[in-house]
């Protein structure tokens, strides 16, 4: 679970949505391990939320699950008011929620485009709203991002999913621009393709040729990356975009 044996997180609380499985999952995991306690949200998958909750309280970690729909704001901010009344703070905030359904752009509906919007930019707004008093109350934090290659090499069938991901960068760099001098940072991190459990009818990935080291990505060098960002090892570092994607998209 951990990469080092360090606890640099310790008495820290970090809050993830999207972290029942794959790369939300490797995130709480990995940030449990640096000594963080961990708020893991899920939507849906509450059984495997359950069991990542587990897992950390058995690795001697403490975590608690949250199930909310953050695209609905009464139910992100109710689910902030529940996690600072169970930790008394919010340090780390990791929005790695997300939608990702395929269809033709022509045969996409609004409430189908507006979908991936709700939960990756509406959750974005409604959960950094409601953590970052925290934050400055406790003089300072990190917000990590999860974007995806794709918001800028564009995608078929993708379009809703892109501009949504696509739009955390903006945000993300608005939050850092506005929040800097108050000790919060804010980052983004691009995957590029992941070994993951996907969605049936998801169209298959391109072969790992296009990836110069020839090879997808472990859930878990997302993880690390997360708990790099949230650390002090980073702490000079805001607004930005970090590209893992083994060398398949390079800027």
């Amino acid at each position: 679970m951990a990469t080092t044996n360090t606890q640099e997180l310790a008495g820290k609380v970090a809050l993830i949505t999207g972290a029942a499985k794959n790369i939300g999952r490797s995130i709480a995991l990995e940030l449990a391990a640096a000594g963080a306690a961990v708020a893991v949200n899920t939507r849906a998958s509450v059984d495997e939320g359950e069991r990542v909750v587990q897992e950390i309280r058995d690795s001697g970690g403490e975590a608690g699950l949250y199930v909310a729909d953050i695209g609905d704001p009464a139910a992100a901010k109710a689910m902030v008011a529940d996690v600072l009344a169970r930790f008394g703070r919010v340090d780390f905030l990791v929005l790695n929620a997300s939608v990702r359904t395929e269809k033709a752009f022509l045969e996409l509906t609004y409430e189908e485009w507006r979908t991936p919007l709700s939960i990756t930019l509406d959750g974005a707004f409604h959960l950094a709203q409601a953590c970052i008093p925290s934050m400055l109350e406790n003089g300072g934090g990190s917000i990590v991002t999860l974007g995806g290659m794709q918001s800028l090499s564009g995608a078929k069938k993708r379009i809703h999913g892109s501009v949504a991901k696509h739009g955390l960068v903006g945000f993300t760099r608005g939050l850092a621009r506005e929040f800097a001098e108050h000790g919060i940072r804010a980052n983004c991190i691009a995957p590029g393709q992941m070994e993951t459990t996907r969605a049936a009818g998801r169209s298959a990935r391109p072969g790992e040729d296009l990836i110069p080291m020839k090879r997808r990505g472990a859930p878990e060098e997302i993880a690390t990356t997360v708990r790099f960002l949230c650390g002090p090892a980073s702490s000079y570092i805001t607004g930005q975009t970090l590209h893992v994607n083994g060398g398949q998209m390079m800027f």
